[in-house]
């Protein structure tokens, strides 16, 4: 009997899941509490440019997410770090220029932006198999089936697969059976990675900083721009900087946040620094879709790939699922990609 199998969330780990799922023959239906898809893939087009304020690189040891990369026909390119980069240790220093060493890891980005992978999938689906807005407010699994309640409908299913940030999850979604206690302790101390971030990105007419023999590459100590790098696309018609903020600004107004940038932006490059067309930013910290809020400080990677989250809960129709479930990489897309095939290999042996 085909299985229907109800997947929550449709950033990369639940398309993926829906994705290699129907192509072994099961019923699918994706839910998503956001109006977008991607989770914490998120890229931004600003005249023209296409910028990254979610997840970005991957590197060659990502295995699996190369292979998947392969099996959509994806193309990659490696990301410039020709010229030299730019250091400001102190207030009172001008920025230093050095060279980034050349046995560095070559990282790569996707060509067309890292939504290109998630548009890949999604040819594979449906209207009906990816629903939009439609956040999961409880999970019922009094009958013999299992119900997912949203705020707008009810939908019943063999399996739930849930890839929801674990800490996340436990604390948006009530259950009609009571959880087990120690899958509740370890998830409220599991960190979700992104959520401390905030990400920027400048799109600029030229890439003036070629000129100046620069990379765009640059860290700073002290200024709002704790990392930056050069993001232009890989025809090399538009261009673009991006990078991360200094996580005490997240308290600031975006007018301020811009306002210590340009000031930034004018050591490190002189006038042009300050001269882009358009200044993006995202802070992942108020996402109510990504992140739980509490006061807890949780190291990075804190609990990812617990083997709690190897098992199957409410009569083994309910699994936890997401890039922090995976014992590989978690937090990142090649963990999402890992944790996927994990679970499309225990259901394919299990049902098929």
């Amino acid at each position: 009997m085909k299985k229907n199998i109800l997947i929550i969330g449709a950033g990369i780990s639940g398309l993926y899941l829906g994705y290699q799922l129907k192509n072994k023959g099961f019923s699918i239906k994706i839910l998503e509490a956001n109006n977008r898809i991607g989770g914490r893939i998120y890229t931004k087009e600003n005249h023209k440019t296409k910028v990254e304020l979610g997840a970005t690189w991957l590197w060659r040891y990502n295995e699996e997410l190369l292979k998947a990369c392969k099996e959509l026909k994806i193309s990659l390119f490696e990301q410039n770090m020709n010229g030299d980069a730019l250091y400001e240790a102190t207030n009172t220093d001008l920025p230093q220029r050095f060279k980034v060493p050349k046995n560095q890891e070559i990282s790569y980005r996707i060509v067309g932006g890292t939504t290109t992978i998630l548009d890949k999938m999604l040819e594979n689906l449906s209207s009906d198999e990816l629903q939009l807005n439609q956040k999961v407010v409880k999970i019922d699994d009094s009958k013999e089936a299992i119900k997912v309640i949203t705020e707008q409908s009810e939908f019943t299913a063999d399996i739930v697969i849930s890839t929801i940030p674990p800490q996340l999850l436990i604390n948006s979604v009530k259950f009609s059976s009571k959880l087990d206690t120690n899958l509740i302790q370890v998830a409220n101390n599991t960190h979700t990675w992104m959520k401390d971030s905030i990400k920027f990105a400048l799109v600029y007419k030229t890439p003036f900083w070629k000129d100046k023999n620069l990379s765009g590459v640059a860290f700073s100590n002290i200024g709002p721009i704790a990392e930056m790098y050069e993001h232009s696309n890989f025809e090399n018609n538009h261009f673009a900087l991006m990078g991360f903020l200094n996580g005490r600004l997240i308290n600031e107004s975006k007018k301020q946040r811009e306002a210590k940038i340009k000031e930034q932006l004018f050591k490190f490059f002189g006038e042009e620094g300050k001269n882009y067309l358009s200044y993006e930013e995202k802070i992942w910290n108020e996402d109510e879709l990504l992140n739980f809020k509490n006061e807890k400080l949780i190291p990075p990677h804190y609990n990812n790939g617990h083997e709690i989250y190897q098992q199957e809960y409410l009569k083994d129709k309910f699994i936890i699922a997401g890039s922090e479930t995976s014992k590989k990489y978690g937090g990142y897309m090649e963990g999402a990609i890992y944790r996927g095939n994990q679970i499309v290999a225990q259901l394919t042996h299990k049902f098929l």
